[in-house]
């Protein structure tokens, strides 16, 4: 290596990506899939980390959402955060491994975000658990 060579290592060089240009029009298809909740009760994910986005975007769309009054943070398989935008029916949901490194994360436009509503199944379990939780309870009752 040249002595030009070894002084120019010495330099840190920084790149800049060029933004995507998703930001717009993301945000337009969240608005389009509140209005659709609105008059259909669909929901819709938007997963944005399967969307290309140039470093500091996903902030700013996360800037633009805000922050509502709920925010859940719940282990289902791992830690996430389910915290409603300053538009009610818009959430951003975040999964995270153990080291607390973002794994995936979804923007979310639904009544209740899919994570926090009880599968049917669970229905059906905890109806016959608690049935029979009363049961032994008023069992216990009769017999003192």
């Amino acid at each position: 290596m040249t002595h030009a060579q070894t002084a120019l290592s010495g330099i840190p060089v920084f790149t800049e990506a060029a933004p995507t240009g998703n930001v717009s029009p993301l945000l337009h298809e969240i608005g389009h899939a509140l209005t659709r909740l609105a008059a259909t009760g669909e929901p819709t994910v938007i997963d944005l980390r399967g969307i290309p986005m140039a470093p500091g975007e996903e902030d700013r769309i996360v800037g633009f959402l805000g922050r509502g009054e709920i925010e859940a943070r719940l282990d289902a398989l791992g830690p996430s955060e389910i915290v409603e935008t300053a538009y009610p029916g818009v959430w951003l949901v975040t999964h995270f491994n153990e080291a607390d490194e973002v794994m995936a994360k979804f923007v979310e436009v639904a009544t209740v975000p899919t994570l926090l509503a009880t599968p049917e199944d669970d229905l059906h379990d905890s109806a016959l658990r608690l049935s029979e939780a009363l049961d032994r309870a008023l069992s216990n009752e009769q017999g003192n």
